[in-house]
C-alpha cells in the first residue's frame, strides 16, 4: 500500500445518456467541460451497465459484483444489500479514508459512509426551472473544503440528477439546443406521450402545458446535461484551487442511460435497449491513467471498484469481485473483458436479455405495460438503434442466444449458490399481494407515476 492513499472522487450522475455528450460523438455540443476532463484521463466507449434501473446499477457500480452476488435487480428492492457483500465506502473506510456521499441516501448500496448530506434534486413545472447541480455544489463544495482540511484522504460520492426527469435546467440552457415553436398546433409528435396513460399525469406535473414538439423534450434534457456540465466545472475548480486535481482519482460514470423518444418508453429509463444499457465511464488520474486515450473494448459497472481499489494501491481482505480491473485494458494489456453481457430489467417491466457485439435478445418474464412482443431479436451492427425485431423471422439466432444466456445463469448460479433473483421478485411493481401482470393491458391499467415526489420516493429509495 502506498504511504499516501489517493482522494477519490466518483461523479455518478443518474439518466446520463452517453450518446447524447459530445466526448461520445453527440452532435451538439452538450459537455465542453466533461470533453475537457476526458482529454486528461481515459474514456471507455463501450461501458455498459447490465442491471437496469438506479437500484440495481449503483449495487454493481458500488461493489464490484453482478445481480447473482448482490441479488438486486429491482428499483423496489426489499430489504438492504446482503451483509456479505461490502461497498466501496465500507472498503475505503476500512483503508483510512473519510467517505462523504450527497444524494444517495436511502439506498441499499449507500451503506457504508461516513457522512450522508442531500440537496433538492426534484421539481415541477409550477416551481419554475430546477438548479440541480447548484443545489448540489452548495452542499459538495464546503464539504470539499472540509475534507481537503483533514489529515485523512477522502472519498466524495456526487449523485448529480440533471440528465433525470423532471427535465428542467435553468436559462438559458432552456432554449440552448432548441429554436421553435414547443406548442405548434401542427406538430403531433407528444400525442403518444401525452396519451400515455401509466405516465401522463408525471409529464403533465412538469412538460409545459400545451406542449405538442417532442423536440423540445429532447433539448431540455440536453440543456440539463449542459447546465449540469458547467456546474461541475466549479468541482474541478475547487480541487484545483486546492491543488489536489491532479492528485485525485477522478471518475465520470453514469448508472443507466435515458430513452427519450425512443422504443416507446418516453423520457425515462426502463427497457433494455442500448439507449438505457450505454453508460459514461471516464477516468482521470495523471501518472496512473493515460490522458487522451480511448479504450474501445467492453466493459460494465461490476469492474469500477477493482479499477478504483487498483488505482489507489488498496487490496481489500477477504474480498473478491465479479468485475475485473479496467487498468490492463487501458494500458493495451487487455483487448476487452465479457463481450458477451447478461442483462436484466425490473423498473416497470420485467426482462432479462443476452447482448453480444452482433445481437440483442430480450425476453418478457411477464407481460409489459408498453404491449411488446415477449421475444425481442436485434441486431445490433446492422440495425443499432434495435427497430426491426427479427425474432420470428430468426427464431435459430433467438435459440442459440437463449441457450448462452441460460448456460451463464445456470453456471453463476452454481458459482453463488444463490438463485437468479429476476426470478424472486415478488410484487416488484410496488403492488402487495398482486402477482405477476397476467396480461399487458392489467400492467397498462395498474402502474402509474402521479407526480414527481411520487416518482422521487419510487426511484430514489428502496422498499421495505
Amino acid at each position: 500500500m502506498p504511504e499516501k492513499l489517493p482522494n477519490i472522487v466518483l461523479f455518478a450522475v443518474d439518466s446520463l445518456l452517453a450518446d447524447h455528450m459530445s466526448c461520445y460523438g453527440y452532435k451538439q455540443h452538450t459537455t465542453p467541460h466533461i470533453d475537457r476532463f476526458a482529454e486528461g484521463g481515459t474514456l471507455f466507449e463501450r461501458n455498459y451497465s447490465a442491471h437496469i434501473p438506479t437500484t440495481s446499477a449503483y449495487a454493481s457500480m458500488l461493489t464490484g459484483t453482478d445481480c447473482f452476488t448482490n441479488q438486486v435487480v429491482a428499483l423496489r428492492h426489499k430489504g438492504g444489500l446482503r451483509t456479505e457483500v461490502k461497498t466501496l465506502p465500507e472498503m475505503l473506510r476500512e483503508a483510512g479514508y473519510n467517505t462523504t456521499c450527497v444524494g444517495f441516501t436511502g439506498n441499499p448500496s449507500s451503506r457504508g459512509f461516513d457522512k450522508y448530506l442531500d440537496y433538492p434534486g426534484w421539481g415541477t413545472w409550477n416551481e419554475g426551472r430546477s438548479p440541480k447541480a447548484e443545489s448540489l455544489n452548495e452542499v459538495a463544495l464546503p464539504e470539499i473544503d472540509r475534507l481537503v482540511g483533514e489529515d485523512k484522504p477522502f472519498f466524495l460520492f456526487l449523485r448529480h440528477m440533471d440528465p433525470h426527469a423532471p427535465y428542467l435546467p435553468p436559462a438559458p440552457y432552456e432554449r440552448m439546443f432548441y429554436h421553435g415553436d414547443e406548442s405548434d398546433p401542427s406538430n403531433k409528435s407528444m400525442e403518444p406521450v401525452m396519451a400515455f396513460k401509466p405516465f401522463r399525469d408525471f409529464f403533465a406535473s412538469w412538460m409545459p402545458p400545451g406542449i405538442t414538439d417532442k423536440n423540445y423534450m429532447i433539448a431540455q434534457y440536453d440543456g440539463a446535461v449542459a447546465y449540469m456540465d458547467a456546474c461541475i466545472q466549479s468541482i474541478f475548480t475547487a480541487l484545483e484551487a486546492h491543488g489536489i486535481f491532479d492528485e485525485t482519482i477522478i471518475v465520470l460514470n453514469g448508472d443507466h442511460g435515458e430513452t427519450l423518444y425512443d422504443h416507446d418508453c418516453w423520457f425515462d429509463h426502463h427497457g433494455i435497449y442500448d439507449v438505457t444499457l450505454h453508460v459514461p465511464l471516464i477516468i482521470r488520474y495523471p501518472g496512473k491513467v493515460a490522458a487522451g486515450k480511448r479504450v474501445t473494448g467492453f466493459s460494465q459497472h461490476k469492474d469500477l471498484v477493482p479499477t478504483l481499489l487498483e488505482l489507489a494501491g488498496i487490496v481489500p481482505d477477504g474480498t473478491a469481485f465479479d468485475g475485473k480491473s479496467l487498468i490492463p485494458m487501458a494500458k493495451g494489456e487487455v483487448a476487452s473483458h465479457e463481450s458477451e453481457i447478461y442483462i436484466t430489467e425490473c423498473t416497470w417491466m420485467r426482462k432479462h436479455g443476452w447482448r453480444t457485439p452482433e445481437w440483442k435478445l430480450i425476453i418478457a418474464l411477464e407481460p409489459d405495460f408498453h404491449f411488446k412482443p415477449p421475444v425481442e431479436l436485434y441486431n445490433l451492427t446492422q440495425d443499432p438503434h434495435e427497430d426491426n425485431n427479427l425474432a420470428e423471422k430468426m427464431p435459430e439466432v433467438v435459440a442459440h442466444l437463449k441457450s448462452r444466456m441460460d448456460a451463464y445463469i445456470a453456471k453463476r448460479e452454481e458459482e453463488t449458490g444463490l438463485p437468479n433473483p429476476i426470478h424472486t421478485q415478488g410484487d416488484w411493481h410496488g403492488f402487495a399481494g398482486l402477482g405477476p401482470f397476467t396480461s399487458s393491458q392489467q400492467a397498462y391499467d395498474t402502474l402509474h407515476i402521479g407526480d414527481p415526489k411520487q416518482a422521487a420516493t419510487l426511484q430514489a429509495k428502496s422498499r421495505d
